[in-house]
């Protein structure tokens, strides 16, 4: 069984920084997996877990747990009431505007609208060579993405809705572009990764900020594509 990186650990909570494709927990939707990040962590630590929030399979970063009940219902009050700060980087297909908000609200299950906001920046952008569909060459950007309310799959729906899909997203994403990275860069994961949490500790009262560095093949694809490290350092991204 795999061993999770540890980013953040006190006597009442403790962060990993969760790979792309790892379930938080046991679905329905996913009956035949065997692993989840909610076992694995219980069985490195030698202690029970609970899930403060959820991270998409696909999704990687930072994936914060408590340890006790009583810091469960904490932790889970301050995401719901909206009091943590999230960062994600993804990589976008186009040149995203430097700033931008998507308020648009989205659809629960059950067809209820949600109100939803996300606030966005582009970090850097390229152009690749590449011919897509039509065009004769490809356009991609680096985007900090913050969102500011937890709507089921915000981010990829908002990016989706300004026609910025994020890449390897394959219910929200564009086809064409997710088979070209498979063709031309052998490269299959979502890219989307949550770079930072911010909140006020429901026990110490104390302000935390837990950092994710960036997965392995979430780097190697940027760095062949040609981004450079200088543009994304202000913000603590590391490609090297």
């Amino acid at each position: 069984m795999q061993t999770l990186e540890i980013i953040y650990q006190d006597n009442w909570l403790v962060a990993i920084n969760k790979p792309h494709g790892l379930l938080v927990h046991r679905t329905k939707i996913a009956e035949e997996k065997e692993d989840f990040a909610l076992q694995i962590l219980r069985d490195q630590i030698g202690a029970k877990v609970y899930p403060s929030h959820r991270l998409d399979r696909k999704t990687a970063g930072v994936l914060i747990f408590s340890k006790d009940e009583s810091t469960d219902v904490a932790m889970k009050r301050l995401f719901e009431h909206q009091k943590v700060e999230k960062k994600y980087i993804a990589l976008v297909r186009g040149y995203l505007p430097d700033y931008g908000v998507v308020d648009k609200p989205l659809a629960k299950e059950n067809g209820q609208l949600q109100d939803a906001l996300t606030h966005y920046q582009c970090l850097d952008k390229i152009e690749l060579p590449i011919a897509v569909s039509r065009y004769p060459t490809s356009r991609y950007s680096i985007a900090l993405v913050e969102p500011k309310t937890g709507r089921m799959h915000q981010i990829r729906r908002h990016m989706a809705h300004i026609r910025h899909y994020i890449i390897q997203d394959k219910t929200h994403g564009e086809c064409k572009q997710n088979k070209m990275f498979e063709q031309h860069f052998n490269h299959y994961t979502m890219m989307l990764h949550a770079l930072e949490t911010h909140f006020i500790h429901p026990v110490l009262s104390q302000e935390i900020t837990i950092k994710a560095p960036l997965q392995l093949s979430f780097k190697n694809l940027l760095l062949k594509m040609g981004f450079q490290q200088s543009p994304l350092e202000t913000y603590g991204i590391n490609l090297i």
